[in-house]
């Protein structure tokens, strides 16, 4: 503890400048808006997963014909409005039920077991894939609360 010239005790570890090691302020005053919207970005890299998603399970349409015994016209017809359904999906990420329908696709995705296991592993995969962008967002809301994403930064920070 170092006592200060007006009588105000500090400890030896807090910062002088009112902030932590990261720049971010301890205050209890709320962090400042970011100048750009980090959550676009964000909903560019679930849309892009969408479209990625819808394009591996149509790409295993031709595996499924020749190494799992053929498709049948019911089992096609659920793989392409899956894909399809995922590429619609893929548009509208700025709804708030965005994430829960991207999450219950993974079930249907997972469900296409039942037409051949590779549909299935593709399901576990991208499952794994959405696991890891709602770590990313966890993420990402975090830095945005405490202010430490780059364009919450202000001038004087350095």
């Amino acid at each position: 503890m170092v006592r200060l010239g007006g009588g105000s005790v500090r400890d030896h570890d807090e910062p002088q400048s009112g902030g932590d090691e990261h720049g971010a302020s301890r205050s209890h005053e709320p962090a400042p808006a970011p100048a750009t919207d980090p959550w676009k970005g964000f909903r560019g890299v679930m849309a892009g997963a969408l479209i990625m998603e819808a394009i591996t399970v149509l790409l295993a349409l031709p595996v499924v014909a020749a190494v799992g015994g053929g498709l049948e016209w019911w089992s096609t017809a659920y793989l392409v409005v899956l894909a399809a359904v995922m590429v619609v999906g893929s548009g509208l990420q700025r709804r708030p039920w965005a994430i829960p329908f991207n999450l219950g696709l993974q079930v249907f995705v997972m469900a296409g077991t039942f037409i051949h296991l590779s549909i299935g592993i593709i399901g576990i995969v991208f499952a794994a894939v959405w696991v890891f962008i709602l770590v990313l967002r966890a993420d990402v809301r975090k830095r945005m609360e405490m202010g430490l994403l780059p364009s919450q930064r202000t001038e004087n920070q350095g």
